[in-house]
Formats: C-alpha cells, structure tokens, sequence
C-alpha cells in the first residue's frame, strides 16, 4: 500500500483532504439537525437543576422561570415518549 501510495503524483493528496472536509461538514450539519430536532439547544436547560428546596435560594422570577421550564420540559418528555411509541407501534 505504501509502494502504492507513494507512487502517485504529486497533488493527490488535496483531494483525499477535500473529500475528508465534505464528509466532516455533512456530518456536522446532520448532528446540528438532530440537535435541533431533538430539542437539544435549550437555553433555559439551566434552570432544570433546581428544585422545590432552592425556593429560599432564588429570587421569585428565577424561581418562578424554573418552575415553568420545568413544567415545559415535562411536556416535551410526555411528547418524545408518546412519539416513541407511536412508532414502536407501527414497526410491529
């Protein structure tokens, strides 16, 4: 492999590299997609953290924006899971 390697011209190895770049940036923008899809880029995730304990922790508007995130992601949870099995169902 190496006699063979070796025994290209010059320049090949550009298009090794450009076909490797194709592949690395179509898997990124699957992944993003997915992410995406999947309810992955939540900026209040943060706030999942907390519980009824941090109560006395937080100011009544954090408090308060945790309980709705909370709430929020419970649904999306019923969702996911509901989906999930729709399509367990229908690949019987």
């Amino acid at each position: 492999m190496e006699n063979y390697l070796q025994s290209l011209d010059d320049g090949w190895s550009i298009y090794l590299w450009l076909i490797v770049g194709g592949m690395i940036i179509i898997a990124v923008i699957y992944w993003i997609r997915w992410g995406v899809k999947n309810e992955q880029f939540d900026e209040d995730i943060k706030y999942l953290v907390f519980d009824e304990g941090d109560k006395e922790k937080m100011s009544p508007q954090e408090y308060a924006k945790s309980r709705e995130v909370v709430a929020a992601q419970i649904q999306s949870r019923e969702r996911v899971l509901e989906r999930q099995k729709k399509e367990k169902q229908q690949g019987k």
